[in-house]
């Protein structure tokens, strides 16, 4: 019992053991819809300043941690972050979004890429996540996450974000070797990625793949399943025990592929009912699924909201969270209801 208490619930939950109440965090819960952030930012414009300075990144991760004690506090970061230790220089810039110039597009450049060594190129992230964990102790499970190979991949052949992913499309029909090149050093370097994180902290670690809800489940058989399963592995071989999630947006149609990677929990995005989900997914655990536009409803609404999706997701296995981002402009005291309703909620009241 006394391992029990001291394991954070978010942890006891993602690992399969029977809790109380769902654990309860939000994806971007650091961000630009509370005010402690945009002040910050206003003294901080550079969004890698912000998310690579560790005493910063470390402040702002805490930020919804201090406001809200969620169950989860996650590395304030980017999932392109381990890009220049690849060779690949990105930039992030406030109106535009990320930048990288010159994008990735011949097989010259795939072959002058490094192997990643996150000691000697991101040392920073493991000052950070070293900082939380002492920070939360056992108040809270502390998150680390990266990207997966196809949208690491989509950023830098596009050179942005892309509306309809034409450039790697067009590489993936035309030149696969090439692409397949590419994915697999992104998904060695994500993998040793990952085993970084949690070497220096990371409890558990999210995986996204947010646009590989854009490819078809052929194509995504073919371009980002197998290099997901190759991070599992990989990972899974040296960390057994540590809890991975996989989060793709847009993806009712491939859930079951996605539970095909070997994570422990999918991420489910708010267009599938949580009890479809369920049942599509059998065993493996969940995480979501409300809708962030639900928080700009009223109190009594996103108390119904957030019950339905705990009642479909049942008692095992489940993170309540967003199907997606909490939006920008979200009321910050409607945030603060999500999660005090979370935290008042009871698997034995609900009869669960």
């Amino acid at each position: 019992m006394v391992e029990l208490a001291q394991t954070p619930l978010l942890l006891r939950s993602a690992r399969g053991e029977l809790v109380e109440r769902p654990p309860v965090w939000m994806m971007r819960q650091a961000g630009r819809y509370m005010e402690a952030y945009r002040r910050l930012r206003e003294n901080y414009p550079s969004f890698r300043e912000r998310s690579e300075n560790p005493d910063l990144a470390v402040e702002i991760s805490l930020q919804p941690f201090h406001a809200f004690k969620p169950d989860g506090v996650i590395l304030f970061s980017d999932i392109l972050t381990p890009l220049p230790g690849l060779g690949i220089p990105f930039d992030i810039i406030e109106s535009r979004g990320p930048v990288i110039d010159p994008p990735v597009r011949t097989r010259a450049q795939v072959d002058q890429l490094r192997p990643l060594d996150p000691d000697a190129s991101l040392p920073f992230i493991g000052s950070i996540l070293r900082a939380l964990r002492q920070e939360v102790g056992d108040q809270a499970t502390v998150l680390g996450f990266v990207g997966a190979p196809w949208t690491l991949a989509a950023y830098a052949i596009e050179g942005k974000s892309s509306k309809d992913y034409t450039v790697i499309k067009a590489m993936a029909f035309q030149e696969p070797d090439l692409l397949h090149k590419f994915l697999a050093h992104l998904a060695e370097a994500i993998a040793v990625y990952v085993d970084y994180q949690i070497r220096c902290g990371a409890q558990v670690v999210q995986i996204f793949d947010s646009w590989a809800g854009q490819l078809s489940p052929v194509d995504y058989q073919a371009f980002a399943l197998p290099y997901q399963q190759q991070i599992v592995r990989r990972v899974k071989a040296q960390h057994p025990h540590v809890p991975l999630i996989l989060y793709i947006n847009g993806s009712g149609g491939i859930l079951e592929l996605m539970g095909a990677t070997g994570v422990d929990i999918v991420s489910v995005d708010w267009t599938v009912d949580m009890a479809v989900a369920r049942q599509r997914l059998g065993t493996i655990g969940v995480q979501g699924n409300v809708d962030p536009g639900v928080l700009f409803g009223a109190p009594d609404f996103i108390r119904a909201r957030i019950q339905d999706t705990v009642l479909k997701a049942g008692r095992s296995r489940h993170i309540l969270n967003l199907g997606h981002g909490i939006l920008q402009n979200t009321p910050e005291a409607h945030a603060a209801h999500f999660f005090a309703v979370a935290k008042e909620m009871s698997y034995a009241a609900l009869g669960l």
